[in-house]
């Protein structure tokens, strides 16, 4: 079970610490992460995702808790995942970790010696970033097709809503994994509304209307800046342009449709930007965390949007993460809000974007999320909002003024 309603959790939520899989050394993480990713191919894992990658940390998998028993000791002690809002409601539900992202975080901040990759760890960097490839790869073959019911069964994935409904039609895992929906699936609320925007993607949402407020609640990592997210200077136009402005993170898991949209009503500016980098997780923890910004070292592709109305740019990134294979535009010139964009091949990713100041106004419920306020988070800090594509993500404020 990848989800838990409030009352079905009945322990403490872990808080991804060194001393919870203490004593576990480095090269046996990182022989129990290469054995996730050998096992998604059909000849290993038997079309069975539930034995690899897509496992869940509490899961019980035979052979990998042979070689990492530590495992089975946290599951017992703890839940490993975290809470999301559900829009429209004061509830949430927990949403349980994939098994790959515990060991991805576990060799990111706490490896052997509890040595940080802020501090220098190529080794470790060097494996995320082979075995990130290596599961495209394997995704990629047309073996891969066995594993499809397997994750449909595991995730619920509705196929009523697809382009292509028939799973056969699929080649490879990838092409279902990024699969289309049906013109119409995800309406754009407020369409007649021009100063409105809307979410990008089927993902887990938190808003900050200054970059400050990201970093007070959300981006915890000290190198975070809007020069670095873009891979620009300071001093460019669009740093200068940005600086000071708004921040939307949408934040896909492995369950969801893979293929993002535009939030915004507007024209590409130029063509897209690709920024190489590492292929660290982007759960939440990893974002958290004081001492690394895993957006900013990621690897990641951006491009810059005109808004219609004020003519004022918009930047969207796409940040790739730990078995993330690739980032794929499939945009148009002219844009509108709802337009597929792009998509990503396998893994759980992430999309943000940066309004200029004064652009947007979120949306109320999403702000009490994202900054702890709200029923939901049941004053335990900032909790991410279950949104689709389409739905509401704020309004251009009425004094919001052309440039």
């Amino acid at each position: 079970m990848s989800s838990l309603q409030q009352g079905e959790v009945t322990k403490p939520v872990e808080k991804i610490h060194p001393n919870n899989l203490q004593g576990v050394h480095k090269e046996v993480v990182v022989h129990a992460f290469r054995q996730l990713v050998e096992h998604s191919h059909p000849s290993k894992g038997k079309g069975d995702v539930t034995t690899s990658v897509h496992s869940f940390a509490h899961s019980r998998v035979e052979w990998l808790h042979k070689s990492v028993p530590e495992l089975q000791n946290l599951a017992e002690k703890y839940h490993i995942g975290n809470f999301v809002a559900i829009r429209g409601t004061n509830q949430r539900f927990f949403e349980s970790m994939p098994i790959y992202a515990r060991l991805g975080m576990h060799l990111l901040f706490y490896g052997k010696e509890q040595v940080k990759l802020l501090e220098g760890n190529k080794f470790v960097e060097d494996v995320l970033r082979e075995q990130s490839v290596h599961e495209g790869k394997i995704y990629d073959s047309p073996e891969s097709v066995k594993n499809i019911p397997s994750f449909i069964k595991m995730y619920n994935v509705q196929l009523d809503e697809l382009l292509e409904p028939d799973i056969h039609k699929y080649h490879t895992f990838n092409e279902f994994f990024y699969r289309r929906l049906k013109p119409g699936a995800r309406p754009v609320e407020n369409a007649d509304n021009p100063r409105g925007f809307c979410s990008a993607a089927d993902c887990r949402l938190v808003v900050y209307q200054t970059i400050s407020l990201a970093e007070k609640f959300w981006i915890k990592g000290d190198e975070f800046s809007v020069p670095s997210l873009l891979g620009l200077a300071p001093t460019d136009p669009v740093c200068e342009a940005l600086s000071g402005g708004s921040l939307a993170i949408f934040r896909l898991a492995p369950a969801d449709y893979h293929r993002f949209h535009s939030p915004v009503d507007g024209r590409i500016l130029a063509e897209h930007r690709d920024i190489p980098g590492q292929y660290y997780t982007v759960n939440p923890q990893a974002v958290n965390e004081p001492h690394l910004d895993v957006f900013t070292r990621n690897k990641r592709s951006t491009i810059l949007v005109e808004h219609e109305i004020s003519k004022k740019p918009v930047a969207i990134v796409a940040v790739g993460a730990l078995l993330v294979g690739s980032i794929r535009w499939t945009h148009n010139n002219e844009i509108k809000r709802g337009d597929e964009i792009g998509y990503f091949a396998y893994g759980g990713s992430t999309i943000i974007a940066v309004f200029p100041p004064g652009l947007i106004e979120f949306d109320e419920d999403l702000i009490l999320n994202s900054t702890g306020k709200s029923v939901a988070a049941a004053g335990e800090g900032s909790i991410e909002t279950l949104v689709k594509v389409g739905y509401s993500l704020g309004r251009m404020p009425d004094a919001a003024q052309s440039t």
